[in-house]
């Protein structure tokens, strides 16, 4: 199948899914075409199958802001024609399922469905918005097969905006041959935070968690990724004296090889629709603390594979942490169980195919 795939090409949770759906198809014999205005983040260069085919977008006096929509638009029905798509996937709602519905309509010598995954904040912050609820809705409305990465979303996304469209859950997944636990134990007690710095990510949290922890037990922290609330992570870092403890590591792209050298993940966030930071660490055998928030608990069971704690909690989050590097009988078995997890439930295998089905019943 030759599949287009359209997202946001930088450090989120949405362009990283689908740079990996994408490169695991075309592992699979599918042709994959990223239409992005950037090259996707992960996604190496000379894979086979995989191509790339930039944006462009001109600037002209008359628009204050340049026209994105329109241009990508425009350049997926170019590639769908030169390249006889069989459909587009698009992942985050908006902009990308509107340009994909002008794309379809743009294409006039044969029939190109579009399929739009929602990941979370396309719905919860931007779809929320007045400005935004029509055209979100909308094109939700109008997409030919609609996704989720958690039952928890799929059900905000009907509360919301009262669509009638089926939405197939389909979790995130990981490469549980890509991502894999060392063989011992790290012996640095080191946690990690992996995000995009968001203030719904709430980063100074891992802060203020790692100050408390370092009050019972000795720990440093790896603050992996950058975003609007880097700046502050490290003034509060430098205010509670644990500046020397905490190393800002800055964007990472292969961060499999990150993950196995930690031993707790940190993930306090607001909102996450599924957590694939947590997942990709719980892959790695390194447990995850995180908040019980959206779906996260679709993924984590709390006390088996990883703890679930109150969002802004930074007594209990702490608390588990200090379990978790304290006791080593209780690491050892929680991060065996979270592999398992990541083996049985997420793993490519599993959830790869369930694309492949969607597409077929699609393009049918």
């Amino acid at each position: 199948m030759k599949i287009g795939i359209t997202c946001y090409p930088t450090y989120g949770g949405s362009g990283i899914v689908a740079t990996e759906l994408g490169r695991e198809l075309a592992a699979r014999g599918h042709d994959v075409h990223f239409i992005t205005y950037a090259n996707p983040i992960r996604l190496d260069q000379g894979l086979p199958r995989i191509h790339y085919h930039e944006v462009e977008v001109s600037s002209y006096p008359l628009f204050q802001y340049p026209p994105y929509c329109l241009a990508l638009a425009s350049r997926m029905a170019e590639v769908a024609a030169c390249y006889d798509l069989d459909l587009l996937h698009v992942h985050y709602a908006i902009p990308h399922s509107v340009a994909a519905l002008l794309a379809k309509q743009m294409t006039t010598a044969r029939r190109l469905p579009f399929i739009t995954t929602l990941h979370g904040t396309d719905i919860t912050l931007v779809g929320s918005d007045r400005s935004y609820f029509p055209i979100t809705k909308f094109s939700i409305e109008q997409s030919d097969g609609v996704t989720a990465i958690s039952h928890h979303l799929r059900e905000e996304t009907v509360e919301v905006f009262g669509v009638a469209n089926e939405i197939r859950v389909i979790p995130n997944f990981v490469n549980c041959e890509l991502y894999r636990p060392n063989r011992e134990r790290p012996r640095e007690k080191r946690l990690l935070h992996l995000s995009n710095f968001r203030p719904v990510k709430r980063p100074l949290d891992c802060v203020r968690i790692l100050a408390e922890v370092v009050k019972w037990a000795p720990a440093t922290l790896w603050m992996a990724g950058d975003g609007p609330e880097r700046g502050p992570a490290e003034t509060l870092a430098r205010k509670l004296g644990v500046a020397d403890r905490v190393e800002f590591l800055g964007k990472r792209d292969h961060v499999e090889e990150l993950i196995p050298q930690c031993r707790v993940l940190l993930m306090p966030s607001e909102m996450e629709s599924f957590g694939l930071a947590a997942l990709e660490a719980m892959a790695c055998g390194v447990p995850p603390v995180a908040t019980r928030t959206g779906g996260v608990p679709e993924l984590i069971a709390h006390g088996a594979d990883g703890f679930l704690e109150s969002v802004g909690d930074i007594a209990a989050q702490a608390a588990r942490v200090v379990e978790l590097l304290t006791d080593d009988a209780l690491y050892d078995r929680m991060s065996a169980a979270a592999r398992r997890t990541a083996e049985t439930r997420f793993d490519t295998p599993l959830i790869i195919p369930q694309y492949e089905q969607y597409y077929r019943e699609i393009v049918a």
